[in-house]
């Protein structure tokens, strides 16, 4: 085995302009974002820091700016802790939106709508209570069935018990109807009360 040693990021300042384009094009596509790349006071700010997280460092900095970023061009605004770090390079924060005065109704109006997610599971009921064991366990079997369509031997290798006992669970919950609908597996049997 031949060892191969690499230098730091900080003592390989050429790299980075390559690499922060790169991890940029990269963050760009995955956030959907349309950012072109870096300004030049920017990559000048990136090769001006030391790096003592070496690349993954880099790589991170460059995620968060482009995350946030609402222009085309990641810019020193977009490096605020690095800047704040780098002589010579001032942190240019926008002025705050002015704030309506008092007694005018404001220009929008907020709604908060809350999505629920259909694959989660509450743990409280309605009235804030925590739900017995029994009717989460009976979900957790409904949303299996459902998701591996009735097959039974892989609906009872993902809840981690064995065929017999989930069949026992099923009439526990009165649930053998599902099993016994459309979607039941080849040539499994209908459970029986």
């Amino acid at each position: 085995m031949l060892p191969v040693t690499i230098p730091a990021l900080r003592g390989r300042s050429e790299d980075i302009p390559g690499l922060a384009l790169r991890f940029c094009a990269r963050f760009s596509a995955e956030e959907g974002k349309r950012i072109r790349g870096l300004c030049a006071e920017a990559v000048a700010l990136l090769c001006a820091y030391d790096w003592p997280g070496n690349i993954r460092q880099l790589e991170n900095s460059i995620f968060r700016a482009v995350a946030l970023a609402e222009g085309n061009e990641l810019t020193v605004a977009d490096f605020p802790q690095i800047a704040a770090r780098v002589e010579g390079f001032d942190i240019r924060i926008p002025p705050a939106p002015p704030v309506a005065p008092r007694g005018l109704a404001p220009a929008k109006e907020f709604v908060r709508v809350e999505l629920r997610d259909p694959n989660v599971v509450s743990l409280l009921n309605v009235s804030g209570n925590m739900r017995p064991l029994k009717e989460l366990e009976a979900e957790a079997i409904r949303f299996a069935l459902a998701h591996y369509r009735g097959q039974m031997s892989r609906v009872a290798r993902s809840l981690g018990i064995g065929r017999s006992t989930l069949y026992r669970k099923l009439r526990q919950h009165g649930l053998e109807q599902i099993v016994a609908g459309p979607g039941c597996e080849e040539g499994a049997q209908p459970v029986r009360a």
